[in-house]
């Protein structure tokens, strides 16, 4: 196959690597989304995208990002990467109007450069541009939700759009039911389940901590709920001075979260290390895990250190915990967003080496139900049959 990426678009850069000489290719994807750097819907995009070119599928991975940016998971080399050089960040509102449509633009040039048989975008806003892009191409687009969107807002312009062009998409995927059950019937028909992979299960913990390590991970943002998780570690910490807390990532919160630390006297116990330095290697200072979000659209990290084979404490926020948890066999549930029942229950698992022994072995068996090759085969089974409909659709 030939390198068809020798030019660029004008602004867009790109990285490419050519399939096997002579290969049959399945089909062409391309996957849109902000950006590479670390969280979940970036992992699910790399992991899928990296195991599509592995099965024969051509792979196009668009990001909003700059040129010279890195992936913060590994791509495969055989999986192109485009960046539309328009980042999102905080902008006025005519800039982000131009931003936008800097946006749709690069991207609709990609499509019609690429002309790719599915396009799947990551995230509301981008799931927005996506349809909007592939308008009058003929190019199917699924828009996948990966947050709640019954908690986390949009604005009414936003909202409006969403309305207007989801409802212009192929189709839809969640990660929930719940979160299927927020959009309208006619989305609902042309709509998908398909939770987040338990992946990492290669890395293990160490278990070589001076002081036993509880650990957190996720963005510094209101909806990880840190600061009831401070607030509940803090309150039991006096009767458990072996443990401390680590709060893996980055964010907005940090000056807030650090604040909080200090005036509870935690400095010595509380830490906020930042973005993990490998994926998945937060993994292996562990001894135990903690999810204190007020809300999730799934709940990728839990999936993670359960099937690292931690003792998990989660609140029972929507959506996703409730999914991968059954309260008192493979883990802990703790009422949605009750700070004083969350100390307890960290209080009851830190104080039991017994319990937190049981809760880990039976939550490794657990999180094979959702093994990254069980969910990327449910995604690759997703692309064939949009695939095989269009090409009918094509030639009738």
């Amino acid at each position: 196959m030939t390198n068809h990426l020798a030019t660029s678009l004008p602004g867009i850069a790109n990285t490419y690597a050519s399939p096997d000489a002579g290969a049959q290719s399945r089909g062409t994807i391309l996957f849109f989304l902000p950006g590479l750097t670390a969280g979940g819907s970036e992992h699910v995009v790399t992991f899928n995208a990296n195991r599509l070119v592995a099965n024969g599928y051509d792979v196009i991975i668009a990001s909003c990002e700059a040129d010279g940016s890195t992936p913060y998971y590994p791509c495969d080399p055989r999986v192109t990467v485009r960046y539309l050089g328009v980042p999102v960040s905080k902008q006025s509102k005519l800039q982000g109007v131009r931003s936008i449509i800097g946006r749709v633009v690069g991207l609709r040039g990609l499509l019609r450069e690429r002309r790719p048989d599915l396009v799947i975008s990551f995230l509301t806003r981008t799931n927005v541009i996506a349809v909007l892009a592939a308008r009058g191409l003929g190019i199917p687009v699924i828009v996948s939700e990966r947050n709640n969107p019954q908690r986390q807002t949009v604005n009414r312009v936003w909202d409006k759009l969403r309305q207007f062009t989801y409802a212009r998409a192929y189709g839809l995927v969640t990660m929930t039911k719940g979160a299927l059950a927020f959009f309208p019937e006619n989305m609902r028909k042309r709509g998908w389940v398909i939770p987040n992979m338990a992946d990492w299960q290669h890395v293990k913990p160490l278990y070589q901590n001076k002081d036993r390590v509880l650990t957190a991970v996720g963005r510094l943002t209101d909806q990880k709920g840190f600061d009831l998780l401070i607030a509940a570690f803090a309150a039991t910490a006096p009767r458990h001075p072996e443990w401390r807390l680590r709060i893996w990532g980055e964010g907005a919160l940090r000056p807030q979260l650090e604040q909080q630390i200090a005036g509870l006297g935690m400095t010595d116990r509380i830490e906020l290390p930042g973005v993990s330095p490998s994926p998945g290697s937060w993994i292996e200072t562990a001894d135990a895990f903690v999810l204190s979000s007020r809300y999730e659209g799934w709940g990728l990290v839990l999936g993670e250190a359960m099937a690292a084979g931690l003792p998990c404490v989660s609140f029972d926020c929507p959506f996703g915990p409730a999914d991968m948890i059954s309260n008192g066999v493979d883990g802990i549930l703790v009422p949605d967003g009750d700070a004083k029942a969350l100390a307890q229950s960290l209080s009851e698992m830190m104080g039991d080496a017994d319990l937190r022994a049981r809760l880990g072995a039976n939550a490794a068996s657990a999180a094979q139900r959702f093994a990254p090759e069980r969910i990327g085969e449910q995604w690759e089974n997703l692309i064939a049959s949009v695939i095989a409909s269009t090409k009918v659709r094509n030639i009738a």
